[in-house]
């Protein structure tokens, strides 16, 4: 049973692959492979700055940092069945294919492999956090064009929705649109660095410009945030990230009342949740971003890059992982459900081989059996 109250101490983490040691490194508490045992799922985190997918999967005492090369990878949706990530320019879907698992390895251990299955080239659009909603259809926040929107078959990108300060669509980046909340399987939370309608009018004042808007009324609901991110509807509570303070909050979605739950030492972005555990992504922010003139820069000169896992009981630290390499700002986290040790494939032999049919179609699937040995010849052996 894991400990929730109490983190365990470091454990250096299990090699990294050899091209990659010094450069993707990590260490975690203890108590971390035992935990995502205990809560039955594991982890997907974006780094654009690395340019990197990360699965953190528990292998044994150690957490295995599985690692997927892609263009600016940042905003990401995730279940059993599909994941969609959005990169520099386009939009990639997976779908999962257990049955290829035991293609991979002898002895098979994966229990998911995620297979690349389409591309949607969208521009370069600088997308945001994405989620599919309860009839399937996948929305996504386009950041330089201040909306949140859908996909079509003839279309870059669909607007559907943009805040009440943002006249026009341009790709002018004008507040910095950037978290999706989803509540009862529609869009509903929305979060921005400001609450601007100027091109990149959101830097002005990032250190307390951040709103949080109601989608289903069109109105702001909480005002004079410090660069908020990930918003999310759970266990009936919604939470938000304080990115420039390094806090994990609550808000009231009726009085936008804002309660602070718990801090992390570095700037807080992406945000997911398994049982009683939200694992927050956190960032270094490098000297020559942008976002340092905030207050996790200020008061926090030690700030770190990795995963943590807050407790949303206690608001305590129960366990973390951290990058000691060139891995420096986390995007997105993604929690995985009844998932330990997935895969994802979009490049590679196993796509010119694995097929996925229609289960009607897969109904009338039969080989030919092999051709009889000419007379006289013996039948092959094996």
């Amino acid at each position: 049973m894991t400990n929730y109250d109490t983190p365990a101490a470091p454990a250096v983490d299990a090699a990294p692959e050899k091209t990659v040691a010094e450069v993707l490194g990590s260490v975690h508490t203890t108590n971390f492979p035992d935990l995502l045992r205990q809560l039955g799922g594991c982890l997907v985190v974006s780094t654009y700055q690395a340019g990197k997918l990360v699965i953190l999967r528990p292998d044994g005492a150690s957490i295995n940092t599985h690692f997927r090369n892609f263009v600016r990878p940042m905003g990401m949706a995730a279940d059993n069945q599909r994941l969609a990530l959005g990169t520099a320019l386009e939009v990639a879907e997976f779908r999962n294919m257990p049955a290829v698992a035991k293609r991979l390895q002898d002895p098979p251990r994966h229990d998911a492999v995620y297979m690349a299955r389409r591309v949607h080239i969208t521009g370069a659009i600088d997308i945001h956090e994405m989620a599919w909603d309860k009839h399937g259809d996948l929305w996504f926040v386009n950041t330089l064009f201040s909306c949140l929107c859908t996909l079509d078959m003839k279309s870059s990108f669909v607007p559907r929705w943009r805040p009440s300060c943002v006249t026009h669509y341009a790709p002018e980046d004008r507040c910095h649109l950037n978290g999706l909340a989803m509540r009862d399987g529609r869009p509903r939370y929305l979060t921005a660095l400001g609450e601007t309608n100027e091109p990149q009018g959101w830097r002005v004042n990032k250190r307390d410009g951040g709103v949080l808007f109601d989608m289903a009324s069109n109105k702001v609901i909480t005002r004079g945030l410090s660069m908020p991110h990930s918003p999310r509807w759970y266990d009936n509570r919604l939470w938000v990230l304080e990115s420039g303070r390094g806090k994990l909050v609550t808000i009231d979605p009726k009085t936008g009342e804002k309660t602070d739950f718990a801090a992390v030492p570095g700037f807080a972005r992406g945000l997911d949740f398994l049982g009683p555990i939200a694992f927050v992504g956190l960032s270094q922010l490098r000297e020559t971003n942008a976002f340092t003139d905030i207050e996790i820069t200020d008061d926090n000169k030690d700030r770190q890059s990795g995963v943590w896992a807050v407790h949303i009981g206690t608001g305590k630290t129960v366990a973390l992982l951290k990058f000691t390499g060139g891995v420096q700002e986390i995007f997105a986290v993604q929690a995985l459900q009844g998932i330990l040790f997935p895969e994802i494939i979009h490049e590679g032999d196993l796509l010119a081989s694995a097929y996925a049919l229609p289960d009607e179609a897969l109904r009338e699937v039969a080989f030919s059996p092999a051709p009889a040995a000419p007379v006289g010849q013996a039948a092959p052996v094996g």
